[in-house]
Protein backbone atom coordinates (compact mmCIF):
# COMPACT_ATOMS: atom_id res chain seq x y z
CA UNK A 1 0.00 0.00 0.00
CA UNK A 2 2.78 2.08 0.82
CA UNK A 3 4.87 1.84 -2.39
CA UNK A 4 1.56 2.32 -4.17
CA UNK A 5 0.91 5.59 -2.75
CA UNK A 6 4.60 7.04 -2.84
CA UNK A 7 5.31 5.86 -6.04
CA UNK A 8 5.09 8.35 -9.07
CA UNK A 9 4.19 7.17 -12.53
CA UNK A 10 7.05 8.50 -14.71
CA UNK A 11 6.06 11.53 -17.54
CA UNK A 12 5.62 9.23 -20.83
CA UNK A 13 3.20 7.21 -18.38
CA UNK A 14 0.80 10.15 -17.28
CA UNK A 15 1.10 10.94 -21.36
CA UNK A 16 -0.17 7.69 -22.20
CA UNK A 17 -3.08 7.63 -19.84
CA UNK A 18 -4.12 11.11 -21.17
CA UNK A 19 -3.50 9.44 -24.46
CA UNK A 20 -6.25 6.41 -23.86
CA UNK A 21 -8.03 8.75 -22.22
CA UNK A 22 -8.63 10.60 -25.68
CA UNK A 23 -9.06 7.31 -27.33
CA UNK A 24 -12.05 6.49 -25.17
CA UNK A 25 -13.64 9.72 -25.27
CA UNK A 26 -13.46 9.87 -29.03
CA UNK A 27 -14.69 6.18 -29.45
CA UNK A 28 -17.67 7.23 -27.14
CA UNK A 29 -18.46 10.69 -28.91
CA UNK A 30 -18.58 9.01 -32.44
CA UNK A 31 -21.29 6.44 -32.32
CA UNK A 32 -23.35 8.78 -29.74
CA UNK A 33 -23.07 11.79 -32.52
CA UNK A 34 -25.48 8.94 -34.48
CA UNK A 35 -27.79 7.94 -32.12
CA UNK A 36 -30.04 10.87 -31.87
CA UNK A 37 -30.66 10.51 -35.57
CA UNK A 38 -32.09 7.46 -35.61
CA UNK A 39 -35.27 8.33 -35.91
CA UNK A 40 -35.15 10.18 -38.58
CA UNK A 41 -33.03 8.12 -40.38
CA UNK A 42 -36.24 5.71 -39.24
CA UNK A 43 -38.68 7.79 -40.61
CA UNK A 44 -36.80 8.76 -43.98
CA UNK A 45 -35.77 5.34 -44.99
CA UNK A 46 -39.36 4.18 -43.79
CA UNK A 47 -39.22 1.51 -41.83
CA UNK A 48 -41.31 -0.64 -39.06
CA UNK A 49 -40.17 -1.36 -35.59
CA UNK A 50 -38.93 -4.53 -36.53
CA UNK A 51 -37.30 -4.03 -39.78
CA UNK A 52 -35.44 -0.85 -37.59
CA UNK A 53 -34.06 -3.57 -35.06
CA UNK A 54 -32.51 -5.75 -37.33
CA UNK A 55 -30.89 -3.35 -39.69
CA UNK A 56 -29.00 -1.35 -36.19
CA UNK A 57 -28.64 -5.24 -35.04
CA UNK A 58 -26.07 -4.86 -38.07
CA UNK A 59 -23.76 -2.69 -35.91
CA UNK A 60 -22.83 -5.66 -33.28
CA UNK A 61 -23.45 -7.95 -35.87
CA UNK A 62 -20.51 -6.79 -37.31
CA UNK A 63 -18.17 -6.07 -34.15
CA UNK A 64 -18.62 -9.75 -33.77
CA UNK A 65 -17.57 -10.69 -37.26
CA UNK A 66 -14.61 -9.21 -36.78
CA UNK A 67 -13.82 -9.18 -33.12
CA UNK A 68 -12.04 -12.44 -32.44
CA UNK A 69 -9.24 -10.58 -35.07
CA UNK A 70 -8.73 -8.05 -33.11
CA UNK A 71 -6.22 -9.91 -30.39
CA UNK A 72 -4.43 -10.67 -33.79
CA UNK A 73 -3.94 -7.20 -35.38
CA UNK A 74 -2.66 -6.13 -31.91
CA UNK A 75 -0.59 -8.48 -31.68
CA UNK A 76 0.95 -7.73 -35.18
CA UNK A 77 0.63 -3.92 -35.45
CA UNK A 78 0.20 -2.56 -31.43
CA UNK A 79 -2.65 -1.80 -29.57
CA UNK A 80 -2.51 2.18 -30.23
CA UNK A 81 -2.21 1.71 -33.82
CA UNK A 82 -4.98 -0.37 -34.19
CA UNK A 83 -7.22 1.49 -31.79
CA UNK A 84 -6.81 5.02 -33.65
CA UNK A 85 -7.32 2.89 -36.86
CA UNK A 86 -10.26 1.50 -35.75
CA UNK A 87 -11.01 4.85 -34.72
CA UNK A 88 -10.98 6.70 -38.26
CA UNK A 89 -13.02 4.09 -40.07
CA UNK A 90 -15.72 3.94 -37.31
CA UNK A 91 -16.28 7.57 -37.80
CA UNK A 92 -16.50 6.41 -42.04
CA UNK A 93 -18.99 4.12 -41.18
CA UNK A 94 -21.13 6.25 -39.22
CA UNK A 95 -20.95 8.45 -41.68
CA UNK A 96 -21.96 6.52 -44.29
CA UNK A 97 -25.07 4.74 -41.95
CA UNK A 98 -25.68 8.64 -41.58
CA UNK A 99 -26.02 9.33 -45.47
CA UNK A 100 -27.79 5.89 -46.15
CA UNK A 101 -30.92 6.13 -48.92
CA UNK A 102 -31.71 2.35 -47.98
CA UNK A 103 -31.85 0.06 -45.25
CA UNK A 104 -29.03 -2.32 -47.24
CA UNK A 105 -26.87 0.49 -46.89
CA UNK A 106 -28.30 1.89 -43.68
CA UNK A 107 -27.14 -1.42 -42.27
CA UNK A 108 -24.29 -2.22 -44.34
CA UNK A 109 -22.89 0.80 -42.94
CA UNK A 110 -23.27 0.14 -39.52
CA UNK A 111 -21.41 -3.30 -40.14
CA UNK A 112 -18.63 -1.83 -40.98
CA UNK A 113 -18.80 0.89 -38.18
CA UNK A 114 -19.58 -2.10 -35.76
CA UNK A 115 -16.33 -4.27 -36.95
CA UNK A 116 -14.04 -1.30 -36.60
CA UNK A 117 -15.52 -0.13 -33.21
CA UNK A 118 -15.04 -3.96 -32.02
CA UNK A 119 -11.17 -3.33 -32.91
CA UNK A 120 -10.98 -0.11 -31.51
CA UNK A 121 -13.17 -1.44 -28.04
CA UNK A 122 -10.31 -4.10 -27.57
CA UNK A 123 -7.24 -2.50 -28.45
CA UNK A 124 -7.90 0.42 -26.41
CA UNK A 125 -8.71 -1.74 -23.24
CA UNK A 126 -5.55 -3.73 -23.76
CA UNK A 127 -3.60 -0.46 -24.36
CA UNK A 128 -4.96 0.91 -20.93
CA UNK A 129 -4.11 -2.10 -19.18
CA UNK A 130 -0.68 -1.62 -20.14
CA UNK A 131 -0.91 1.62 -18.57
CA UNK A 132 -2.50 0.04 -15.48
CA UNK A 133 0.03 -1.99 -15.18
CA UNK A 134 2.48 1.08 -15.58
CA UNK A 135 0.71 2.91 -13.03
CA UNK A 136 0.48 -0.14 -10.16
CA UNK A 137 -3.25 0.62 -9.19
CA UNK A 138 -6.41 0.04 -10.81
CA UNK A 139 -7.31 2.95 -13.35
CA UNK A 140 -9.81 1.15 -15.70
CA UNK A 141 -13.04 2.79 -14.79
CA UNK A 142 -11.63 6.15 -15.18
CA UNK A 143 -11.21 5.33 -18.85
CA UNK A 144 -14.56 3.71 -18.88
CA UNK A 145 -15.51 7.03 -17.39
CA UNK A 146 -14.16 9.15 -20.13
CA UNK A 147 -15.93 7.00 -22.95
CA UNK A 148 -19.23 8.02 -21.09
CA UNK A 149 -18.08 11.84 -21.39
CA UNK A 150 -17.57 11.28 -24.72
CA UNK A 151 -20.91 9.91 -24.92
CA UNK A 152 -22.29 12.72 -23.42
CA UNK A 153 -20.79 14.86 -25.57
CA UNK A 154 -21.42 13.30 -28.86
CA UNK A 155 -25.29 12.92 -27.58
CA UNK A 156 -25.24 16.52 -26.75
CA UNK A 157 -23.60 17.30 -29.67
CA UNK A 158 -26.65 15.77 -31.65
CA UNK A 159 -29.06 17.38 -30.07
CA UNK A 160 -27.82 20.69 -30.69
CA UNK A 161 -27.48 19.95 -34.48
CA UNK A 162 -30.76 18.72 -34.66
CA UNK A 163 -32.19 21.83 -32.68
CA UNK A 164 -30.03 24.24 -35.19
CA UNK A 165 -31.92 22.57 -38.33
CA UNK A 166 -28.32 20.88 -39.38
CA UNK A 167 -28.51 18.06 -41.88
CA UNK A 168 -27.26 14.45 -41.00
CA UNK A 169 -24.13 15.00 -43.43
CA UNK A 170 -22.51 18.15 -42.32
CA UNK A 171 -22.75 17.32 -38.83
CA UNK A 172 -21.40 13.74 -38.90
CA UNK A 173 -18.61 14.85 -41.17
CA UNK A 174 -17.75 17.15 -38.78
CA UNK A 175 -18.01 15.13 -36.06
CA UNK A 176 -15.94 12.72 -37.92
CA UNK A 177 -12.54 14.62 -38.95
CA UNK A 178 -12.43 16.36 -35.35
CA UNK A 179 -12.58 13.21 -33.70
CA UNK A 180 -10.10 11.29 -36.07
CA UNK A 181 -7.75 14.34 -35.80
CA UNK A 182 -8.31 13.81 -32.00
CA UNK A 183 -7.07 10.12 -32.25
CA UNK A 184 -4.06 10.99 -34.08
CA UNK A 185 -2.56 13.06 -31.99
CA UNK A 186 -3.51 11.19 -29.40
CA UNK A 187 -1.30 8.14 -30.95
CA UNK A 188 2.07 10.23 -31.39
CA UNK A 189 2.13 9.50 -26.94
CA UNK A 190 0.72 5.90 -26.63
CA UNK A 191 3.11 3.52 -25.19
CA UNK A 192 5.94 2.29 -27.28
CA UNK A 193 7.11 -1.47 -27.96
CA UNK A 194 5.45 -4.41 -28.51
CA UNK A 195 2.39 -5.75 -26.50
CA UNK A 196 3.37 -8.05 -23.18
CA UNK A 197 3.33 -11.18 -24.10
CA UNK A 198 2.43 -14.47 -22.29
CA UNK A 199 5.78 -16.17 -20.35
CA UNK A 200 6.69 -19.22 -21.80
CA UNK A 201 6.48 -22.58 -20.53
CA UNK A 202 9.99 -23.31 -19.92
CA UNK A 203 10.88 -19.99 -18.37
CA UNK A 204 8.28 -20.48 -15.77
CA UNK A 205 8.80 -24.04 -14.77
CA UNK A 206 6.90 -26.89 -16.52
CA UNK A 207 5.67 -28.33 -12.92
CA UNK A 208 4.59 -25.15 -11.95
CA UNK A 209 3.12 -23.71 -15.07
CA UNK A 210 1.26 -27.18 -15.82
CA UNK A 211 -1.62 -28.12 -13.60
CA UNK A 212 -1.86 -31.59 -12.37
CA UNK A 213 -3.72 -34.16 -14.18
CA UNK A 214 -6.29 -34.59 -10.91
CA UNK A 215 -6.84 -31.04 -10.71
CA UNK A 216 -6.69 -29.69 -14.31
CA UNK A 217 -10.42 -30.69 -15.34
CA UNK A 218 -12.06 -29.61 -12.20
CA UNK A 219 -9.68 -26.21 -12.38
CA UNK A 220 -10.38 -26.10 -16.24
CA UNK A 221 -14.71 -26.46 -15.83
CA UNK A 222 -14.65 -23.82 -12.50
CA UNK A 223 -12.57 -21.28 -15.04
CA UNK A 224 -15.45 -22.11 -17.99
CA UNK A 225 -18.46 -21.15 -15.00
CA UNK A 226 -16.69 -18.30 -14.43
CA UNK A 227 -16.45 -16.90 -17.52
CA UNK A 228 -19.96 -18.06 -18.38
CA UNK A 229 -20.92 -15.91 -15.88
CA UNK A 230 -18.38 -12.54 -16.48
CA UNK A 231 -19.61 -12.85 -19.99
CA UNK A 232 -23.29 -12.77 -18.96
CA UNK A 233 -22.31 -9.31 -16.62
CA UNK A 234 -21.00 -8.01 -19.14
CA UNK A 235 -23.77 -8.56 -21.65
CA UNK A 236 -26.31 -7.38 -19.15
CA UNK A 237 -24.71 -4.28 -18.75
CA UNK A 238 -24.23 -4.05 -22.87
CA UNK A 239 -27.98 -4.88 -23.36
CA UNK A 240 -28.75 -2.08 -20.79
CA UNK A 241 -26.50 0.11 -22.53
CA UNK A 242 -28.22 -1.01 -26.39
CA UNK A 243 -31.67 0.40 -24.73
CA UNK A 244 -30.11 3.75 -24.52
CA UNK A 245 -28.74 3.38 -27.49
CA UNK A 246 -31.11 2.50 -29.78
CA UNK A 247 -34.51 2.93 -27.92
CA UNK A 248 -35.00 5.36 -25.53
CA UNK A 249 -35.13 8.68 -28.14
CA UNK A 250 -37.96 6.76 -30.00
CA UNK A 251 -39.50 5.54 -27.01
CA UNK A 252 -39.18 9.81 -26.08
CA UNK A 253 -40.76 10.81 -28.84
CA UNK A 254 -42.99 8.03 -30.43
CA UNK A 255 -44.48 6.25 -26.97
CA UNK A 256 -44.27 9.94 -24.77
CA UNK A 257 -44.67 12.67 -27.54
CA UNK A 258 -41.26 14.30 -26.27
CA UNK A 259 -40.09 16.81 -28.53
CA UNK A 260 -36.91 15.45 -31.19
CA UNK A 261 -34.36 17.28 -28.50
CA UNK A 262 -35.96 16.66 -25.55
CA UNK A 263 -35.83 12.92 -26.87
CA UNK A 264 -32.11 12.54 -26.94
CA UNK A 265 -31.91 13.23 -23.18
CA UNK A 266 -33.00 9.97 -22.27
CA UNK A 267 -29.47 8.74 -23.75
CA UNK A 268 -27.73 11.50 -22.48
CA UNK A 269 -28.94 10.77 -19.00
CA UNK A 270 -28.21 7.59 -19.21
CA UNK A 271 -24.51 7.70 -20.24
CA UNK A 272 -24.18 10.43 -18.18
CA UNK A 273 -25.34 8.78 -14.83
CA UNK A 274 -22.98 6.35 -15.93
CA UNK A 275 -20.02 8.61 -15.77
CA UNK A 276 -20.73 9.33 -12.70
CA UNK A 277 -20.88 5.49 -11.92
CA UNK A 278 -17.76 5.03 -13.00
CA UNK A 279 -16.16 8.09 -11.66
CA UNK A 280 -16.97 7.03 -7.98
CA UNK A 281 -16.82 2.96 -8.85
CA UNK A 282 -12.95 2.76 -7.87
CA UNK A 283 -13.60 3.90 -4.17
CA UNK A 284 -17.18 2.00 -3.72
CA UNK A 285 -15.45 -1.31 -4.85
CA UNK A 286 -12.09 -0.51 -2.92
CA UNK A 287 -14.48 -0.24 0.14
CA UNK A 288 -17.48 -2.11 -0.30
CA UNK A 289 -16.23 -5.04 -2.83
CA UNK A 290 -16.74 -5.57 -7.02
CA UNK A 291 -19.20 -8.29 -5.72
CA UNK A 292 -21.66 -5.71 -3.50
CA UNK A 293 -21.13 -3.00 -6.17
CA UNK A 294 -22.22 -4.97 -8.33
CA UNK A 295 -25.58 -6.35 -6.69
CA UNK A 296 -26.29 -2.89 -5.44
CA UNK A 297 -26.28 -1.42 -8.95
CA UNK A 298 -28.45 -3.70 -10.37
CA UNK A 299 -31.26 -3.39 -8.12
CA UNK A 300 -30.94 0.45 -8.62
CA UNK A 301 -31.09 -0.26 -12.02
CA UNK A 302 -34.01 -2.79 -12.10
CA UNK A 303 -36.08 -0.87 -9.63
CA UNK A 304 -35.65 2.74 -10.83
CA UNK A 305 -35.97 1.66 -14.93
CA UNK A 306 -38.93 -0.70 -13.70
CA UNK A 307 -40.44 2.37 -11.78
CA UNK A 308 -40.46 4.59 -15.20
CA UNK A 309 -41.91 1.81 -17.42
CA UNK A 310 -44.90 1.16 -14.63
CA UNK A 311 -45.49 4.91 -14.45
CA UNK A 312 -44.58 6.19 -17.95
CA UNK A 313 -43.79 9.93 -17.98
CA UNK A 314 -41.41 11.98 -19.64
CA UNK A 315 -39.53 13.32 -16.92
CA UNK A 316 -39.96 9.65 -14.95
CA UNK A 317 -38.38 7.70 -17.91
CA UNK A 318 -34.99 10.04 -18.00
CA UNK A 319 -34.51 9.65 -14.78
CA UNK A 320 -35.06 5.57 -15.40
CA UNK A 321 -32.75 5.62 -17.67
CA UNK A 322 -29.95 7.60 -15.64
CA UNK A 323 -31.02 5.08 -12.88
CA UNK A 324 -29.79 1.98 -15.31
CA UNK A 325 -26.91 3.92 -16.20
CA UNK A 326 -25.86 4.23 -13.01
CA UNK A 327 -26.59 1.11 -11.94
CA UNK A 328 -24.34 -0.62 -15.02
CA UNK A 329 -21.52 1.82 -14.43
CA UNK A 330 -19.09 -1.06 -13.15
CA UNK A 331 -20.27 -3.91 -14.65
CA UNK A 332 -18.30 -3.98 -17.96
CA UNK A 333 -14.83 -2.97 -16.46
CA UNK A 334 -15.30 -5.45 -13.97
CA UNK A 335 -16.09 -8.47 -16.15
CA UNK A 336 -13.03 -7.71 -18.21
CA UNK A 337 -10.69 -7.44 -15.34
CA UNK A 338 -12.04 -10.42 -13.48
CA UNK A 339 -11.60 -12.09 -17.04
CA UNK A 340 -8.07 -10.77 -17.89
CA UNK A 341 -6.33 -12.61 -14.57
CA UNK A 342 -8.42 -15.88 -14.90
CA UNK A 343 -6.29 -18.77 -14.23
CA UNK A 344 -5.61 -21.06 -16.59
CA UNK A 345 -5.88 -18.36 -19.41
CA UNK A 346 -3.22 -16.61 -21.75
CA UNK A 347 -2.71 -13.18 -20.67
CA UNK A 348 -5.29 -11.02 -22.98
CA UNK A 349 -7.72 -14.07 -23.81
CA UNK A 350 -10.35 -13.87 -20.99
CA UNK A 351 -10.28 -9.81 -22.14
CA UNK A 352 -10.67 -10.97 -25.60
CA UNK A 353 -13.72 -13.28 -25.15
CA UNK A 354 -15.79 -11.26 -22.69
CA UNK A 355 -15.64 -8.08 -25.21
CA UNK A 356 -16.41 -10.38 -27.84
CA UNK A 357 -18.93 -12.39 -26.57
CA UNK A 358 -20.54 -9.84 -24.70
CA UNK A 359 -21.53 -7.62 -27.84
CA UNK A 360 -24.25 -10.63 -28.29
CA UNK A 361 -26.22 -8.52 -26.17
CA UNK A 362 -26.08 -5.79 -28.98
CA UNK A 363 -26.70 -7.93 -31.37
CA UNK A 364 -29.63 -9.91 -29.58
CA UNK A 365 -31.37 -6.68 -27.73
CA UNK A 366 -32.36 -4.66 -30.97
CA UNK A 367 -34.48 -7.32 -32.66
CA UNK A 368 -36.08 -8.90 -29.67
CA UNK A 369 -37.17 -5.73 -28.11
CA UNK A 370 -38.34 -4.69 -31.98
CA UNK A 371 -40.13 -7.95 -32.70
CA UNK A 372 -41.76 -7.16 -29.02
CA UNK A 373 -42.71 -3.90 -29.80
CA UNK A 374 -44.29 -4.40 -32.94
CA UNK A 375 -46.54 -7.28 -31.33
CA UNK A 376 -47.15 -5.08 -27.96
CA UNK A 377 -45.48 -2.01 -27.51
CA UNK A 378 -41.83 -0.75 -26.97
CA UNK A 379 -42.54 -0.15 -23.38
CA UNK A 380 -42.79 -3.55 -23.04
CA UNK A 381 -39.82 -4.29 -24.75
CA UNK A 382 -37.92 -2.29 -22.46
CA UNK A 383 -39.00 -4.39 -19.80
CA UNK A 384 -35.20 -5.90 -20.85
CA UNK A 385 -33.61 -3.08 -18.77
CA UNK A 386 -34.87 -4.80 -15.13
CA UNK A 387 -34.49 -7.94 -16.52
CA UNK A 388 -30.69 -7.37 -17.08
CA UNK A 389 -30.57 -6.51 -13.42
CA UNK A 390 -31.98 -9.45 -12.49
CA UNK A 391 -29.41 -11.20 -14.83
CA UNK A 392 -26.54 -9.46 -12.70
CA UNK A 393 -27.99 -10.10 -9.23
CA UNK A 394 -27.87 -13.72 -9.70
CA UNK A 395 -24.47 -13.87 -11.11
CA UNK A 396 -22.53 -11.60 -9.31
CA UNK A 397 -21.37 -14.06 -6.80
CA UNK A 398 -18.38 -14.67 -9.13
CA UNK A 399 -16.81 -10.93 -8.86
CA UNK A 400 -14.64 -10.22 -5.74
CA UNK A 401 -15.77 -9.45 -2.32
CA UNK A 402 -14.31 -6.89 -0.64
CA UNK A 403 -11.02 -7.13 0.91
CA UNK A 404 -10.30 -7.82 4.55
Amino acid sequence: MTVDVLRRPALADRRARVAVAVLFFTNGALFANLLPRYPQIKADLGIGNAAYGLAVAAFPAGAITAGLAAGVLVRRFGSARVAVGGTLLTGVGILAAGLADSVVVFAGALFLAGAMDAFTDVAQNAHGLRVQRRYGRSIINSFHAIWSIGAVTGGSMAAAAIALGASRGPHLLFSAVVFAVAACVALRYCLPGPETEAEPAAETGAEDSVPSPTRAPAAGLRTGWVLAALVLIATAGTLVEDAGMSWATLYLSDSLHATAALAASGYVALVGAQFVGRIVGDRLVDRFGQRAVARSGALIAAVGMGLALAVPTVPGTVLGFAAAGFGVATLVPAAMHEADELPGLKPGSGLTLVSWLMRLGFLLSPPVVGLVADATSLRVGLLVVPLAGLLVLLCAGVLRPRHR
